[in-house]
């Protein structure tokens, strides 16, 4: 999914958010986000469907591109709510969750995330889930519904997309904690991205175009990922996703 489509997606929102406001349904509430995306323009996408917050209620306080500046600028905004992408620069949206612990569990006025991201994996929503998110959506999410999601993970509950719930039942029902994987556990979010989509067949250029990155950058992540993994080729890496069920 990519970022232009989201926010294709995501038109409306205002007029939708608008006439749930006429309805009652955004009166008298709002919520103060951060937005944390390595995406400059799906950053200033979001920004302009959900945080005019006349209509919306929701109050766009802040943004961060990294690991780091989310930290940052988490700590010195103190946003009720928190959209955080999965994959970023730094460490991911799970060092994230790590980093900022101590805010999410302020008894007064705690920090809740709500993960925003393209990805729609099993490893990928359990692993943000287990770091303390609230929820998880995927980019596919329209305008009024991103709104309608922040508000209820203000108010404390959980909100998932539909088929992403499943997973978070099937991990959390087992008394027996998953096996770690330390050959995939040495790989950055962004790397097990990369591997999984040359697992599924796709080109180096046809990655570069989904994940927003250069074909050159594309390759230093597989060559990285072969180094780490100790293959020689992306047919063994293939095989390698394939057995450890990431495709």
């Amino acid at each position: 999914m990519s970022e232009p489509t989201e926010a294709n997606t995501a038109a409306g929102a205002g007029q939708g958010a608008q006439a749930a406001e006429s309805a009652g349904g955004t009166a008298g509430r709002q919520v103060r986000v951060v937005l944390v995306d390595d995406h400059r323009m799906f950053r200033t996408g979001v920004q302009a469907e959900i945080g005019q917050t006349e209509q919306t209620g929701v109050e766009v306080v802040g943004e961060a591109a990294d690991v780091d500046q989310a930290v940052t600028v988490i700590t010195a905004t103190r946003p009720e709510v928190v959209l955080l992408d999965v994959h970023l620069p730094g460490g991911g949206g799970v060092e994230v969750l790590r980093r900022c612990a101590p805010l999410m569990g302020d008894t007064e006025k705690p920090v809740r995330f709500l993960a925003l991201s393209v990805s729609d994996a099993a490893e990928d929503v359990i692993g943000v889930i287990r770091g303390g998110a609230r929820g998880y959506v995927t980019k596919t999410i329209t305008g009024t519904d991103l709104v309608d999601s922040i508000f209820r993970v203000q108010e404390g509950d959980a909100v998932f997309s539909p088929r992403l719930a499943g997973f978070v039942l099937d991990a959390f029902a087992s008394t027996d904690a998953p096996p770690v994987d330390e050959d995939l556990d040495r790989l950055t979010q962004r790397e097990r991205e990369v591997l999984r989509l040359i697992a599924r067949g796709y080109a180096y250029k046809e990655i570069a175009k989904q994940l927003f990155i250069s074909v050159k950058t594309v390759e230093s992540h597989v060559s990285a990922v072969l180094r780490k993994l100790q293959l020689s080729n992306r047919h063994e890496l293939t095989r390698w996703a394939t057995a450890r069920r990431l495709v």
